[in-house]
């Protein structure tokens, strides 16, 4: 990782070569095997080259900026190229002065035409949230929307109630038993979809055509190849009213592919990218690495086989 991301600076995954191509498995290391298995679907999807026919030939995206220092998130937004930015607020350990100053910074580099959008990853409980959303919304010049500010739907609800900024749910829809119960307790304005977590390019299209909210399609820090994954999805929405948060390839040093698949003027190109040997040779993990993914993959599979016995 360029920058500490989500606690981590190395990016572990998994690719799967199947008969149409390659697909990603990079489930993050915390993640039980239950939790872990419908990435494993989104990978098998893409090897068997199993995407629906993109509707446009290319997705807008926002430069994502960790919750790091003012004058990084300045340059981070400024290399960006995008016309949109999504900043991480709410960051243990950091305070609500640290967030504005870091979104005071972004709007200075996107210009007052820019739009700004924050993620909470629900750090805030209700009051928090509420209260920090109104100081942040003035700080940014105005916020596009607030992802996640709390944890639980319930929380989502209360806060869109008592504040005029749009909420989007993340975590509730993608680690919920239900996440349909966002749309239900009317708890969101817009609904964030990652294909890993959801099980796949086609598991998301019928989420989003159940659920009745506008999508936006973030990533899950993968590689170029698991980015293909988000980008199709994108392409094959039958709307695509808000720029998607995939381009965090930005945020690696390197890359498994030959062509990354980076922004140009905010837009990223559909297209699937091409695996670079040398590069699976220069990434390649530690034998112990390996031995601890191979135990996962064999745990996801017994989870699947009680399933179907």
């Amino acid at each position: 990782m360029r920058t500490r991301f989500r606690g981590i600076t190395v990016r572990e995954g998994v690719l799967l070569r199947g008969r149409a191509g390659w697909g990603e498995w990079s489930p993050f290391p915390e993640y039980p095997p239950e939790v872990a298995e419908p990435w494993l679907r989104c990978a098998e999807e893409a090897a068997a080259g199993d995407w629906p026919a993109p509707v446009r030939t290319e997705v807008p995206v926002n430069v994502t900026v960790p919750a790091t220092n003012p004058r990084r998130a300045h340059a981070i937004v400024l290399a960006g190229g995008c016309t949109t930015a999504k900043v991480k607020v709410a960051e243990p350990g950091q305070s609500l002065g640290d967030d504005e100053a870091r979104l005071e910074a972004v709007r200075d580099a996107l210009g007052p035409t820019g739009r700004v959008r924050v993620d909470a990853n629900g750090g805030w409980d209700v009051d928090e949230a509420v209260a920090a959303i109104r100081l942040l919304d003035r700080a940014a010049g105005g916020l596009e929307y607030v992802e996640q500010p709390c944890a639980t739907v319930e929380e989502l609800a209360a806060v869109r109630r008592a504040i005029d900024v749009p909420v989007a749910a993340d975590e509730s829809i993608r680690r919920a038993a239900d996440p349909y119960r966002v749309r239900d307790l009317h708890a969101a304005d817009v609904a964030v979809l990652k294909v890993q977590p959801l099980g796949g390019v086609r598991a998301c299209l019928r989420i989003a055509e159940d659920i009745r909210l506008p999508v936006v399609v973030s990533s899950a820090l993968e590689s170029s190849v698991g980015i293909a994954a988000g980008v199709a999805l994108a392409a094959a929405l039958p709307e695509l009213p808000y720029a998607c948060g995939l381009a965090t390839v930005q945020l690696l040093v390197d890359d498994v592919v030959v062509d990354p698949l980076l922004p140009v003027g905010g837009m990223m190109p559909v297209r699937v990218p091409q695996v670079d040997d040398e590069a699976l040779e220069r990434l390649a993990a530690a034998p112990d690495r390996v031995d601890a993914w191979e135990a996962r993959l064999a745990a996801v599979r017994a989870v699947r086989q009680d399933r179907s016995s």
